[in-house]
Order: C-alpha cells, then structure tokens, then sequence
C-alpha cells in the first residue's frame, strides 16, 4: 500500500508531497509550501498543457489567497512570504488582433438580413465591434439595458462586478431599436436568444462569429490570415477609438480595463500611428526642410 505522503494522482500524474485527503478546515497553510505549489504550476504546463498565461492566472489567484493569509495568520509571515515571492513566468505577447474598417464593413454585411437570425447577428455584431463589449457582457445583456433615447447607451455588468455604461452610435441604435421592436418581450428578457427564446451562450456566439468571418472573407480576403474572435471585435473596438484620437485613458474607461496601462498593448498593434510617427522624424544626416506656404495662404495673407 503506498505512503499516503507521496501518494500519486494516476489520472493526472502529480505527486502531492503532503496528504490532502482530510478536510480543507483541517488543513494548515504550512501544508502549502513553495514545493507543492511550484509542482502544480509546473504540471500544468507538463501534463496538462497549460498556457503561460493559464500559468500565471492560477499563480495570481495563490498570490491572493495567502496576501489575505498574511493579514490574518502575521505569525506565519516568513511561510507567505516564501510563497508570495515565487516569481510569475515571463512570456512572449503577441500582437492584438484586430479588423480594419474594410474587414469590419464586411463582417458587418455577412449575416442575410432577410432572415430573423440574420438580423440577429447583424445586430450583435454591430454592437460589438462599436462598444467593445465583452462575449459574457454581450450575452448578458436584457432589454432593460438598452437606452435608446437621448444619449443612447448600454449598461452592463462587467468583469470584477463592476458596472459601466457605454454609449452607442446613432446606427447601432437604429439596428438596436429595429431588433427589439421586432422581438417584443419583458425588460428582463435577452438582448441576443436562440430560437427557443433561451440567452446565448458564449460558445454559440463565438460560432456565429466564425461563421460570418469566413462569408467576408469572400469580400475582404485578409479576413484569412486572422484568427477573429470575439474577443477580436472587442480589440476591433479599442483600435477604431484609438485612431479617432481617444486618450488610452478613456480607452480604458471604455472597455471597463482595471487599469489604464492594459489599454497599452493597442499602441503597440497600431501600425498606423507608427507610421505617423515615424513621419514627423527628422531622418539621419539630412538637413531640416524648409516650410513653403502654398499660393492659397500666401493670397489669403495678402488681402489682411
């Protein structure tokens, strides 16, 4: 019979180095040492294929629970701290993917709006390539968050139970308003259902969206070399608001972002701002240019 104490988990493959059978009311923080903790990490990436990210999502969470340890049990300081020191893993960040307005257009003109399905996804996904919802938000949303009057809006209960309001342009509420006259229903009811009336969900929403992505890629064939979520209409969002000039703070506002340094990472994604930048450069061992005023300006400054 094996040691309780180093026991395996066959089905996953991970020696746990102290017994977990007993209730977790039993269990001491001490039992949580660095070693446990680095093996799970380590065996979600080996045996379980986990992500980099996926990695540091659970290390966060440890992190969290033995920072609210700290303030409770002082006298195991040295222990949380061992653990809390454990270091995330650095990885590589990709590139935000996003659509052009060209790509966007034809997404937006993919679902045949002379069905009722149709009309339905035309509408969902005009609403979130303008307002950058995301799938959970947009799923959740009942017709009681819909503000169609003056300053027309939406409201919705995002990522850390927090709530925002967004507005929306006048077609999206067009489509909005021509979406819910057709439907009907209580204010409780679904924004976006099935057939059967029941709130879609995040899996069926990332189908239709795959869906209509390869119709436009029938018009807009650099739709294929993008993998477009719907999490890409979200960042599809963030860049049309960043092109138009809109602080990455309010960006951040916008998208419901914890803090305004995520909103970052669309800087980095926009070549055209780059571009733009790199025109304003003074290029190297070239003398500075001389501004020549055009024949308008000079005939306007001669009649003052």
């Amino acid at each position: 019979m094996c040691d309780p104490a180093r026991r395996r988990d066959h089905a996953t493959e991970f020696v746990l180095p102290v017994d977990l059978r007993d209730p977790t009311d039993r269990l001491d923080i001490t039992d949580l040492d660095t070693e446990l903790i680095t093996g799970f990490l380590q065996h979600l990436e080996d045996q379980r294929a986990n992500s980099i990210a996926t990695r540091n999502a659970r290390l966060a969470a440890i992190h969290s629970l033995f920072r609210y340890a700290a303030q409770h049990i002082p006298e195991h300081a040295d222990h949380i701290g061992r653990v809390l020191s454990i270091p995330p893993k650095r990885r590589d960040r990709s590139i935000v993917c996003f659509l052009t307005n060209e790509e966007t257009q034809a997404l937006l003109a993919a679902p045949d709006r002379t069905t009722r399905l149709g009309r339905r996804d035309h509408t969902l996904l005009r609403l979130a390539c303008q307002t950058g919802l995301r799938v959970s938000e947009l799923t959740s949303l009942t017709r009681d968050d819909i503000h169609l009057d003056t300053g027309a809006h939406v409201r919705c209960h995002g990522k850390g139970r927090k709530d925002r309001a967004t507005p929306i342009t006048r077609p999206t509420a067009a489509a909005l308003r021509a979406w819910t006259t057709e439907t009907g229903g209580q204010p409780a009811d679904p924004v976006f259902a099935t057939r059967q009336g029941h709130r879609l969900s995040t899996d069926a929403v990332a189908r239709l969206v795959t869906k209509h992505a390869a119709t436009a890629a029938i018009s807009a064939p650099t739709i294929t070399s993008k993998r477009v979520t719907p999490h890409t209409l979200r960042h599809t969002a963030a860049m049309a608001l960043l092109n138009s000039g809109t602080d990455t703070a309010v960006i951040a506002l916008w998208l419901g972002h914890e803090s305004p340094a995520t909103t970052q990472i669309y800087l980095h994604a926009d070549m055209t701002l780059k571009e733009q930048a790199l025109a304003r450069v003074q290029p190297i061992n070239t003398s500075p240019g001389r501004y020549h005023p055009p024949d308008q300006l000079l005939a306007f400054l001669e009649e003052l």
